[in-house]
């Protein structure tokens, strides 16, 4: 019994790493051909970019996104703002002094973060120093982990800028 749950282990590990790695090369593409020119060139460094350091949360007055988009060069739209809030519905809301799995968002562009009374929030999220600017509020719906890292909200984030925006704006006037 137990070499078969061996044998199975190693089998699920083989097909994970296949599908991790892209398992060999399922092209029906012949291999490109070396031409006698190409052959007789010295081959190229390749190009090796640094790797950024790890630097930790950007400071509380840092408003860069990962994506290089600034907030101010995008205008959002509330109404498509509610639309991308549906799936935040899940564990927030837009009442004031209701709390679901995470804070009431009424009033959150001006207030601090952590403040929202009732909620019981992260550590890291109390003591982050921010105060949710729209900037804020942009560079942190692009990834909640990167800004505040331990924080309780599990969302991934919203890639796209435009959706952020968007959000923002109905955040701004939810009625």
């Amino acid at each position: 019994m137990v070499r078969m749950k061996t044998v199975a282990a190693v089998v699920a590990l083989s097909a994970l790493t296949a599908a991790c790695s892209g398992g060999g090369s399922e092209s029906s593409e012949p291999a490109p051909s070396t031409t006698e020119a190409e052959a007789t060139m010295p081959a190229a460094e390749p190009e090796v970019a640094a790797a950024p350091a790890d630097t930790g949360p950007p400071a509380a007055d840092d408003v860069s996104t990962k994506d290089g988009v600034e907030y101010a060069s995008l205008t959002g739209d509330p109404a498509a703002g509610k639309m991308v809030f549906a799936q935040c519905r899940t564990c927030h809301v837009t009442d004031p002094g209701v709390n679901k799995t995470g804070p009431s968002l009424a009033g959150i562009v001006g207030r601090e973060a952590g403040s929202v009374p009732g909620f019981n929030y992260s550590e890291a999220n109390k003591t982050s120093g921010i105060t949710w600017t729209e900037e804020k509020l942009f560079q942190y719906l692009e990834n909640p982990q990167r800004v505040i890292p331990k924080t309780k909200m599990i969302f991934a984030g919203l890639p796209d800028a435009q959706k952020r925006a968007d959000v923002i704006a109905y955040l701004k006037d939810p009625s």
